[in-house]
C-alpha cells in the first residue's frame, strides 16, 4: 500500500488486532476459526478482516496456515491490549462506576495515545498514595455540572442499556 494512502484502522480493525495479539501470547499462534471463536462472529467475516489486516502490513496470512502478526501488528496490538488494561484499571478506581468493560468499549477508539499517557500517569499518581484517590472522592463538586440531576436522557449508554 502506497505511504499516501497509509490506512486508518478502524475501529473493528482494531478489536480484531487486540484480539490477535491476545490469542498470540497466550497459545504462541492464531487460526482463523481461534479468532472467529474468540471474538462470535462469522468465519466469512473473519476471513475479510484477516485480508484488510495482511494488505495494511499488521499480519501475514497464508490461506490453510497460521497467522502470524508482522512486527507492526506486534506494536499495534501490545498498544491496544496495554490501552484496554490501563482504560479498565483507570475507570476501576471509582467506587461508582459499573460496567466497566462496557464502558471501556465505547471509548477506547476516541482515544489518542497522548490521552493513554496521561490517563496511565493518573493511575500511577493515585495508586502511588491511596490518600491521593480518597481526597479526590471526597471533593465536593464545585462545578457547573448538575450532580443530582436526572440526566437519562442525554447519554447514548443509558439508551443502550436501560440503567442509570
Amino acid at each position: 500500500m502506497p505511504m499516501s494512502q497509509e490506512l486508518i484502522l478502524t475501529e473493528s480493525m482494531e478489536d480484531y488486532l487486540e484480539m490477535f495479539f491476545r490469542i498470540v501470547s497466550r497459545q504462541g499462534y492464531i487460526r482463523p476459526v481461534d479468532l472467529s471463536n474468540a471474538i462470535n462472529v462469522k468465519p466469512s467475516s473473519v476471513t475479510r478482516m484477516i485480508q484488510k489486516l495482511d494488505e495494511a502490513g499488521f499480519i501475514k496470512y497464508e490461506k490453510y496456515r497460521h497467522i502470524a502478526l508482522t512486527e507492526k501488528g506486534m506494536k499495534y496490538g501490545r498498544f491496544l491490549v496495554w490501552r484496554d488494561e490501563k482504560l479498565k484499571e483507570f475507570l476501576n478506581l471509582s467506587k461508582e462506576n459499573t460496567r466497566v468493560e462496557e464502558q471501556v468499549e465505547g471509548i477506547e477508539h476516541y482515544i489518542t495515545p497522548a490521552t493513554m499517557r496521561f490517563i496511565r500517569n493518573l493511575i500511577i499518581y493515585f495508586t502511588a498514595d491511596p490518600d491521593r484517590l480518597r481526597e479526590l472522592e471526597s471533593i465536593q463538586c464545585q462545578t457547573d455540572y448538575p450532580d443530582r440531576e436526572n440526566l437519562q436522557y442525554l447519554r447514548a449508554w443509558l439508551f443502550k442499556h436501560g440503567d442509570v
